[in-house]
């Protein structure tokens, strides 16, 4: 029996507490002393007390009353009841349906009251244990489905963090490198506290591949406001000899035998940021492969302003299949737009395909409509599980002759003198096995400008697509002098802060001289 364990005795009697102290403090307790079971309420929850030996008959109350309340505020503080006059069935059967978890009556050997002692707290130990135990796994349970779910290395990071405080009920830090090799920790101060990210360096030299548990001083890991007079324990996790170890930090007085909670959450984290910079590697190549198909630079063109932004998804979500293109043939302005079907490395690969093979066939002297044509009858052979949308047109900058074909895509949108319209040609988008409508034929006005976007622009969640269109309208229906501003603008005003699909937008104006 751990020596520490401190015992309340609550008894009216001076002679009979004296006797009970007595074998109780031989036995190696700490003994505390109550006369009244008001005494002994006002103590409980307040002292540190492992186990209470309360006599039946108080002044004030029963001790079956005390014992009661004892077990609402407290069910697992172990209650003995002690009785010095004689008790019959009725006595004891209450004593314990009341909550007691033993009762002895005179006359009482110390050996009896010791033994029983040692008996019930040897049980509650186990149990508080086991509590603690379950608790920590459910906390574990919900922090690795919270840290596999987070949206960015950040969120990542504040999620962990704030798990592990939670689970251990102390200040925590959570420490991993990015995929760009950057050293971050997240750091809780405590259960309940905000969590915060901040840059740290850490000296992984020696730390193995696998799960280590080292207790060092927090001298070394002053990222939060530990604990005085404790050491701190640190969990390492190295899934492998080419990666940064992840480290989980607690402080040391929070762990049991063996640290099982703390190794299984350093590895979990450790999963969801090899996960995480998995992704954050596939990212990268895909948005460095879209800009580097995407034109290179937009053709100055007399009688023509032209203006473009592109805004890949924001690094939390997959890039997309959106692209542009700008160039000139044989006197005429070929503009394209188009959106791949997805959102992965895949789909940007496709969107290369299809770019090359538009401009290929637009190379080639064909009309809008019969680029649109070849282009499908090619994905239909070649990509027969891909579908995508494009509108194409031809400009011929001196006259403003439009010729416009869509496949499926999002109508373009004409400005002039604060009056905006939308170019509708209905079309089957690509992939799909359809007649297509005649090209569309029209002259653009002198000093009207055309919206061209991709739907990252104007789709939410929250919104119809006709709610979308409508505030695309709104916003676009006074276009600045410059350009480039103008497009800014409808990014700013229209897409959400967190870009969660690819915006492409193209805007085309016609001079009036």
């Amino acid at each position: 029996m751990d020596g520490a364990a401190t015992v309340l005795v609550v008894d009216d009697s001076r002679t009979k507490r004296y006797l009970l102290v007595n074998w109780l403090t031989r036995a190696g307790f700490t003994v505390l002393e109550a006369e009244t079971g008001g005494e002994a309420l006002s103590r409980v929850g307040v002292d540190p007390i492992d186990l209470v030996v309360l006599d039946v008959r108080l002044p004030d109350l029963s001790g079956f009353e005390v014992c009661e309340r004892i077990k609402s505020a407290h069910p697992a503080l172990p209650v003995i009841h002690v009785s010095a006059h004689a008790i019959d069935t009725n006595d004891r059967t209450q004593g314990l349906t009341r909550g007691a978890d033993a009762y002895l009556a005179e006359p009482i050997e110390p050996e009896e009251l010791v033994a029983t002692a040692q008996s019930v707290l040897r049980y509650y130990q186990a149990r508080r244990r086991a509590e603690l135990l379950a608790e920590r796994l459910t906390g574990l349970a919900d922090t690795t489905v919270a840290v596999h779910a987070a949206p960015s290395f950040t969120k990542l990071l504040q999620v962990a963090a704030a798990g592990a405080a939670e689970i251990f009920k102390s200040p925590a830090a959570v420490i991993a490198e990015t995929f760009d090799g950057d050293c971050l920790a997240g750091v809780c101060a405590g259960p309940g506290a905000g969590p915060r990210v901040v840059p740290w360096i850490v000296d992984d030299t020696g730390v193995p591949t696998g799960a280590t548990v080292v207790v060092q001083e927090p001298d070394g890991w002053s990222l939060v406001d530990w604990p005085a007079g404790d050491t701190v324990t640190v969990a390492a996790a190295r899934l492998r000899e080419d990666r940064a170890p992840l480290y989980v930090v607690v402080p040391t007085a929070t762990q049991t035998a063996r640290t099982p909670v703390l190794v299984q959450l350093a590895q979990a984290v450790a999963s969801a940021v090899e996960a995480q910079r998995s992704f954050d590697e596939e990212h990268r190549i895909a948005v460095t492969l879209q800009r580097s198909l995407l034109p290179r630079k937009i053709p100055r063109i007399t009688g023509l302003d032209l203006a473009v932004r592109y805004e890949p998804a924001s690094a939390q979500t997959e890039v997309g299949g959106d692209f542009y293109e700008l160039v000139m043939l044989d006197g005429h302005l070929l503009l394209a737009i188009g959106d791949v079907a997805g959102h992965s490395l895949h789909a940007a690969t496709i969107m290369a395909e299809l770019r090359h093979a538009l401009r290929a066939y637009a190379v080639e002297g064909h009309q809008p409509g019969e680029i649109l044509h070849r282009v499908n009858e090619l994905m239909r052979t070649l990509l027969p599980d891909e579908l995508a949308t494009i509108c194409v047109l031809l400009v011929e900058p001196t006259t403003g002759h439009v010729r416009l074909a869509s496949a499926g895509h999002l109508p373009p949108l004409i400005v002039q003198d604060g009056k905006a319209e939308y170019v509708q040609h209905a079309a089957p988008l690509l992939g799909v096995r359809a007649p297509r409508p005649a090209d569309l034929e029209f002259v653009l006005p002198a000093g009207a400008t055309m919206v061209f976007y991709t739907d990252g622009l104007i789709e939410r969640r929250d919104a119809t697509i006709d709610e979308g269109l409508t505030a695309l309208s709104a916003c676009a229906s006074q276009v600045d002098d410059d350009l480039d501003r103008f497009c800014e603008r409808l990014l700013v005003e229209l897409a959400p802060d967190e870009i969660q699909d690819d915006v492409a937008v193209v805007a085309l104006r016609r001079g009036v001289g």
